[in-house]
């Protein structure tokens, strides 16, 4: 039978099955064995690349011990597997975790984001993502020290053996506006300081003095992932948005390009990081 094209949805489903099959302690042969069909269609099935029912989602989490909150989200990702893109409402409140941008993130190849008014999350000290956070209204106090938690673990990418590659580009705004005290600042530039030096990863600064830029839409990642493709994350109070047209990708490719036309390179924006903290953070350490 001819691959399907995979969805977003239907490539969560697949890892997700894949992941009840392994906790289970179970093979392909063994779920093939069981469901009374062959191998490859268990493992094209667990590649998003073949279409399921919501009956055999069933089956399958079933013989795998998944029930309750976690079956129903099976198979509400089953009955939706077709629809291209995903809009993923929350109501009042964000999720504590964004189980499917994790997801993702921890099977790219490569990650691009685009800050504009704050440091991107991947790159947030302790003491910043706690004062962006706490400064939610949404957010209950009590939730508060799980949701900073939750951010900070994202960035156990950067110690994987085999990590993905990142480019992150900051509008020079994100460096000045103080968020938090002069010491949560003064921490937040050298901690980016630090990470601009690794081999795998490229911070550059889009500077004010050019005025409108590509990225005034707002920030957004690509993400490239490993035996899928691209998809673009965007987020919002309410909500969050996985884009997976080709019509989409391009669109964010090229604001990705023009960024990079427009921004400072690495030793540029390293000297605008560090000239910062020294005009805004004197009387704080922060490496030359």
């Amino acid at each position: 039978m001819r691959d399907r094209e995979p969805t977003v949805r239907r490539r969560e489903l697949g890892d997700a099955l894949r992941q009840a099959m392994e906790r289970a302690g179970l093979t392909g042969a063994d779920m093939a064995r069981r469901l009374g069909c062959s191998q490859t269609w268990v493992s094209r099935l667990l590649s998003g690349k073949r279409g399921s029912t919501e009956n055999d989602v069933t089956a399958f989490a079933t013989i795998c011990g998944v029930n309750g909150k976690e079956l129903a989200r099976l198979q509400g990702l089953a009955r939706e597997q077709t629809q291209v893109g995903w809009l993923q409402q929350h109501g009042s409140r964000l999720p504590k975790q964004v189980r499917t941008l994790i997801d993702h993130e921890d099977h790219s190849r490569e990650i691009s984001q685009f800050g504009f008014t704050l440091v991107p999350g991947l790159l947030q000290t302790g003491d910043y993502a706690r004062t962006v956070i706490s400064e939610n209204v949404n957010v209950p106090a009590d939730e508060v020290d799980d949701r900073v938690s939750a951010r900070l673990a994202r960035q156990a990418l950067f110690s994987r053996y085999r990590r993905p590659t990142f480019a992150f580009f900051l509008h020079e705004f994100a460096l000045r506006l103080p968020v938090g005290d002069a010491q949560t600042m003064a921490d937040q530039l050298e901690h980016l300081l630090r990470m601009s030096a690794r081999t795998y990863l490229t911070i550059r600064v889009v500077p004010t003095a050019i005025g409108a830029h590509a990225g005034m839409s707002g920030p957004f990642t690509l993400l490239d992932v490993i035996d899928f493709k691209q998809v673009v994350y965007l987020d919002s109070e309410t909500s969050n948005v996985f884009l997976e047209e080709p019509v989409e990708i391009a669109a964010y490719r090229n604001i990705l390009a023009a960024l990079d036309r427009t921004a400072l390179d690495e030793e540029q924006s390293r000297t605008m990081v560090a000239t910062v903290a020294r005009t805004q953070y004197a009387d704080r350490e922060v490496p030359q």
